[in-house]
């Protein structure tokens, strides 16, 4: 076995030479055998022993992972290989499947220029695979496939050797579906995955083999051989002959870029600067000496050394003492130290060059996301997804001594998981925590109480829903407290096509007119109307407010009151106070006083938003309520039990698959119908159902469960359980 500190020495002799990195990730639905796969790989390096390859699952280090057996946190390492007698440095990201931590896969691949998909045989493309493909393809990274467990087609489905092959056809065509509908429009085709050049690739991690077409020329075993090894029972033979780290190692070093590649197309997608200018050029060329351009996907939080932010180096080179800006928080801070990754571990190395993954010691409150820089260049894009936190808890101290150590834990777990948000409850005074589902704020309940030691009371699980329109207002008359300024204004819904692609955008802010001619663009390309693009002034929770009035006097000096007030609105809507999305709100006149001390924020603030409340009320106001994909793999004799139980939850079921004797049912259910959905399920398939659960967005909530869902929202914040109509927002 060879030391971490001697890997990290020869990883740091090849970061110069750019041609022969691969900056990958490891993506797949959950339990289909990734880190299994990544132990390979790390064994190959000389890290762990060959025997515990494939069985130590190296890169779950953290306890609860152990525990649980499933991937939470995505981790990075470092590994040097020889493949075809060429020195490659393989930087690795392996990242979780479950659908709670899909915040994990949407960073990962911002650092990452390829990905290895992998796929159990049996199981095929599950719902998790789709997504995780369509993660790495907006991120214009480019992906092959493994074809996982082959050895379970013999042992469980006990399939011929035509049968294996039907079998292979099928997930490669429902891979390459996913690529072609989902890949950059220049790489459509050229990214498709095929067997004949070797961008296939199957095998059986935990048995450590596998084979495409280029290793098979080297050792001359093929499919038949393999079907005969597995029947045999002779797999520990099958993986001397042909071990997967020089399978997986090959096709890797062949079909997946080098940053010097990847860069002259990513930097297009991922950076909105101008390319002509010396950071772009910078970036494209991956110029180690050029300015430093580095963008964080993972931050987490040493006890000792205070914030580890790890992230794509995209030009430039970091070095301990060097200065840098971060962008975002508009900050400038002294890199303290540098480091590579090493799964549970960090080295610390003298400097870092452009085309590599590297972890910077010394920014504090740094968040992923944020565009390091030695110079003041503009910000990278954010992160390419539309999930968002759709359950809530509330959590309190045990000892109210210990409520200060609450916040400051809270504080870091949201930096070291973007997709935890953290807020407090001004009436009662709760801490809420929201996440992705039920598994994720269990995690990170355990992180609170076991990690750091604090004992906490935790409330019942609250769903979020959103509030929207249905249809377009009259026009509404708002009038300040001192009755001395008007606001006319009217709201129509955002739908269909053009809400998905506001939401895709992640835009989220005031739109400056002779700054922002780029946002305003955006807008128009989206499919906005030109003359409302332009005259749009603020974008908030997917909803727009648009500047309809013509030569009013004093307006200027009140438009940055009438944006607060906008976006105030669309945090805490009408019905219920929940956010509001897919409203468009057009300012279509006002009546100001001359004198400035009569339209300050008490008159204004309230006379807008009551006014926007009052359309709401008069454009048919519904709740939106959140949906999740659910997969639910159950052996076929308790299929009947499984689908009674999701009758009982509002789901819809859109398809049921046998593969052998298991069941693969795939339906659409709202959150609020999971909570306990494990406890259920499991009862009533004597534990024999596996299942995950995705985000697939809002949906309006049926019109016979609106007012109670309304009524209880309201009762759970302590407001009136009547909601005000229209008329009480114009008084």
């Amino acid at each position: 076995m060879v030391k971490k500190e001697q890997i990290v020495e020869m990883a740091t002799k090849l970061m110069n030479t750019r041609e022969t990195i691969r900056n990958i990730g490891i993506v797949a639905h959950i339990d289909h055998g990734k880190t299994t796969m990544t132990d390979n790989l790390v064994a190959a390096a000389g890290l762990i022993s060959e025997e515990l390859s494939g069985k130590q699952c190296f890169m779950d280090y953290y306890e609860l992972e152990q525990a649980r057996g499933i991937t939470i946190n995505a981790a990075n390492i470092s590994l040097v290989q020889n493949i075809e007698g060429k020195e490659y440095l393989i930087n690795v990201i392996d990242t979780p499947g479950h659908i709670d931590f899909g915040g994990e896969v949407i960073r990962a691949m911002r650092a990452v220029d390829g990905v290895i998909l992998v796929v159990d045989a049996v199981e095929g493309v599950m719902p998790q695979t789709e997504t995780v493909v369509r993660q790495a393809l907006k991120e214009n990274v480019k992906p092959v496939l493994f074809i996982n467990k082959v050895d379970r087609l013999f042992n469980e489905l006990q399939v011929t050797e035509e049968q294996m092959q039907e079998r292979f056809v099928k997930t490669i065509t429902q891979v390459n579906k996913l690529i072609q509908k989902n890949s950059p429009e220049r790489f459509g085709d050229k990214w498709l995955v095929k067997v004949q050049d070797g961008s296939v690739t199957f095998g059986s991690a935990y048995n450590n083999w596998a084979l495409n077409t280029d290793s098979m020329k080297k050792n001359g075993i093929t499919f038949k051989d393999v079907y005969n090894y597995c029947k045999e029972g002779k797999q520990k033979e099958l993986a001397q002959k042909s071990p997967l780290h020089v399978a997986i190692l090959g096709m890797v070093a062949k079909h997946l870029p080098s940053p010097l590649e990847s860069q002259k197309y990513r930097i297009l997608k991922i950076w909105g600067g101008e390319v002509e200018s010396e950071e772009g050029q910078a970036m494209l060329t991956c110029d180690p000496k050029g300015v430093v351009a580095m963008m964080i996907n993972d931050v987490s939080v040493d006890p000792h050394a205070g914030d580890v932010a790890t992230g794509r180096l995209y030009s430039g080179t970091v070095k301990k003492g060097t200065k840098v800006y971060l962008i975002g928080s508009q900050k400038e801070v002294v890199i303290q130290q540098v480091a590579v990754m090493m799964g549970p571990e960090r080295v610390t190395v003298d400097e870092i060059p452009a085309g590599n993954i590297a972890s910077i010691i010394g920014a504090r409150d740094i968040y992923s996301g944020e565009t390091v820089s030695s110079k003041k260049i503009k910000e990278f894009e954010s992160f390419m997804s539309n999930a968002e936190p759709v359950m809530t808890i509330s959590v309190e101290p045990k000892n109210t001594k210990d409520l200060p150590k609450l916040i400051e834990v809270i504080h870091q777990i949201s930096k070291e998981d973007p997709n935890v948000k953290a807020s407090l409850n001004q009436e009662t005074g709760e801490h809420l925590i929201s996440g992705m589902g039920e598994l994720h704020l269990e995690v990170t309940r355990y992180r609170i109480e076991t990690d750091h030691k604090i004992q906490i009371i935790v409330g019942n699980p609250i769903v979020v829903y959103r509030e929207t329109i249905a249809g377009t207002s009259p026009t509404v008359e708002g009038k300040s407290p001192n009755k001395h300024n008007k606001f006319k204004l009217s709201v129509e819904p955002i739908q269909g096509e053009l809400l998905e692609k506001l939401m895709e955008s992640k835009l989220d802010l005031k739109i400056r007119d002779l700054k922002d001619k780029d946002i305003i663009e955006k807008l128009i390309n989206m499919g906005f109307n030109r003359d409302e693009s332009k005259k749009t002034w603020c974008i908030h929770n997917n909803s727009i407010l648009v500047d309809s009035t013509r030569g009013i006097q004093a307006l200027n000096e009140v438009k940055e009151l009438i944006i607060q007030s906008f976006q105030e609105t669309m945090d805490a809507g009408p019905l219920a106070k929940e956010k509001c999305m897919g409203v468009k709100v057009y300012l279509e006149d006002a009546t100001l006083h001359e004198d400035a001390i009569h339209r300050g924020p008490a008159q204004v603030l309230p006379a807008v938003g009551r006014a926007i409340f009052a359309a709401m009320m008069l454009a048919d106001p519904a709740l939106l309520e959140p949906k999740q994909i659910l997969t639910i793999n159950v052996p076929e004799n308790f299929m009947g039990a499984a689908t009674k139980e999701l009758g009982n939850k509002r789901t819809q079921i859109t398809e049921i698959r046998n593969e052998g004797d298991v069941a693969i049912i795939i339906a659409k259910a709202p959150v609020k119908e999971l909570i306990g959905f494990s406890g259920t399920i499991r009862s009533a398939t004597e534990g024999r159902a596996i299942w995950t659960a995705e985000y697939c967005g809002f949906e309006r909530l049926p019109k016979e469960l609106q007012k109670q869902t309304v009524t209880e929202i309201r009762k759970r914040k302590a407001m009136d359980p009547e909601v005000k109509p229209a008329s009480f927002w114009m008084e």
